[in-house]
């Protein structure tokens, strides 16, 4: 099965199962838009609080804020967004579609590292315990070649970005003859800069109203209220402020699924910091931050580092985590030194003095600033990726696995009796009434036993529990682990302790090292 293959039966698996539906599905949908289901609510709400908690509750310098979507409009033309939150699109005239110029881009260097990667298993598997890959790599005339080209064209594509560059960016869309998708031509138009801020009017009356935007980030909403929350909660610097909350992006080239919306959701924590001190903290946040990915346990190779080759205005330092998902290595959280650039500008267009007066260095400053910035909806994709799992059994059976970390499930614990009968639903809701203060608990007894397992495995329930004629007599259970499918019989009284010690994100934070 190929990777993309792959992708399209995890797309289709969330609908199935209720993670996500097309957006007003029952009008043909809405591009680039999508609704979570009963499913997808309880994961992403318990990524949103794996978050929340590793920032807030496990670090007593940062607190948490819940800015609004709508801003005063002078607060984008302080952040640069009015004039140059853009992307470069390029048209191609056969199909009609528009693309991102630096995506195509980016998608052809991708391809020349994966040919390079194939020659280099081909050659493993020719040369067998003998291969030496560091000095094959250096050798093989087929490899420098592709490297040598792949290497020019990404000098050439970094400084068209840092330079904006639109024709050379088309120059080189034409040089390496990438053609559309979808007509299979290289009929190309000029390179144009694209806004992507969404606007609308606010005012009772259309000659009264003004233009505001909704928010394309949300870390705006923070430095907006810097002051507030650092004269009223007494904080020292460093200390970072946390928000959770929607953002806003008129992407014109959404696709692959919920990677790239319009509407997404966005975990930041700004860190405010002395000048002088944001590279120390920028690269003490990449490690913070990669452990809490890797936590998770999907495997550390799947996870890498990636530099900026454009650094955006504000920035002075950027990198982003890189997960890899059935499409490659894409981004999931960017960590950014933004200088004093926010800060500064807002103090600028506001006319309010923003800065800390710092007791031991006797003066004051506008701080710099190390953000953390991760998608919510690219989390949920990463994590659905890496879960989701076919097994084949003994017997020929196959079996659909989504292997979600047990703290991040949407349901914990599903509750079966083994027949409609007997007095054991009784028992079963019983045991529910018993776990649902603490964890979210499904009650199931339609079908076979094997049925209802297999339903709960395609959820990613770790735990499932088989109430039987033995439970009236003795009290016990019958446990179903997701993963080894391995069944143990324990008593009713045991069930909470066990559950609490498995879903419980203390073992999680722990991890951390925090």
């Amino acid at each position: 099965m190929t990777q993309e293959e792959l992708f399209k039966k995890l797309v289709a698996h969330c609908k199935e199962y209720g993670f996500i539906f097309p957006s007003s599905e029952i009008y043909d949908g809405l591009g680039a838009v999508y609704d979570y289901g009963q499913n997808g609510v309880e994961l992403k709400n318990n990524i949103k609080r794996y978050w929340w908690d590793s920032m807030v509750k496990l670090h007593e310098n940062i607190v948490g804020i819940d800015a609004a979507i709508f801003m005063h409009p002078k607060t984008w033309e302080a952040s640069g967004h009015v004039a140059a939150f853009n992307d470069p699109l390029i048209d191609n005239k056969d199909s009609k579609k528009r693309y991102r110029a630096d995506v195509l881009i980016e998608d052809w260097i991708a391809k020349q590292d994966e040919k390079i990667a194939k020659e280099v298993e081909k050659a493993r598997k020719r040369f067998g315990e003998s291969f030496n890959e560091a000095q094959y790599r250096s050798t093989s005339p087929r490899v420098l070649e592709t490297a040598a080209k792949r290497d020019e064209v990404h000098k050439r594509y970094a400084d068209a970005m840092n330079a904006n560059d639109l024709t050379e960016l088309r120059q080189i869309i034409l040089d390496c003859e990438i053609a559309c998708p979808i007509s299979g031509t290289r009929n190309w138009t000029d390179v144009r800069q694209f806004n992507l801020m969404f606007s609308t009017q606010m005012g009772s009356t259309a000659e009264g109203a003004s233009t505001i935007y909704l928010r394309p980030e949300t870390a705006q909403g923070i430095f907006v209220n810097y002051l507030n929350v650092q004269k009223t909660a007494r904080m020292k610097i460093p200390f970072g402020i946390a928000q959770i909350g929607k953002a806003f992006r008129n992407e014109i080239v959404a696709r692959q699924f919920i990677f790239r919306m319009r509407e997404f959701e966005q975990m930041e924590m700004q860190f405010f910091v002395q000048p002088g001190t944001e590279m120390e903290w920028w690269r003490r946040w990449k490690d913070i931050r990669m452990a809490w990915h890797r936590a998770l346990g999907f495997g550390d190779d799947n996870y890498r580092f990636h530099d900026h080759e454009k650094l955006a205005h504000y920035a002075n330092a950027a990198t982003d985590i890189e997960y890899n998902f059935p499409f490659g290595f894409k981004e999931v959280e960017g960590i950014h030194s933004r200088t004093d650039f926010d800060l500064g500008r807002h103090q600028q267009y506001s006319g309010k003095k923003i800065q800390y007066f710092d007791p031991e260095r006797g003066e004051s400053y506008v701080p710099y600033v190390v953000e953390t910035s991760i998608g919510v909806d690219r989390m949920f994709l990463q994590i659905m990726s890496a879960a989701y799992t076919e097994e084949k059994l003994e017997g020929g059976e196959e079996r659909v696995v989504l292997r979600i970390p047990p703290q991040l499930a949407p349901t914990k614990v599903a509750v079966m009796p083994l027949v409609k009968k007997d007095g054991l639903p009784e028992v079963a809701q019983k045991i529910i009434d018993t776990l649902k203060y603490d964890h979210n608990v499904a009650y199931d007894e339609k079908d076979s036993i094997g049925k209802r397992y297999r339903r709960q495995d395609a959820i990613g329930t770790p735990f499932c529990v088989t109430v039987d004629h033995q439970t009236l007599e003795d009290n016990t259970v019958t446990v179903r682990h997701r993963d080894t499918m391995a069944q143990e019989r324990i008593p009713i009284d045991a069930l909470p302790a066990m559950v609490d010690g498995e879903v419980s994100f203390r073992k999680l934070f722990k991890k951390l090292g925090l």
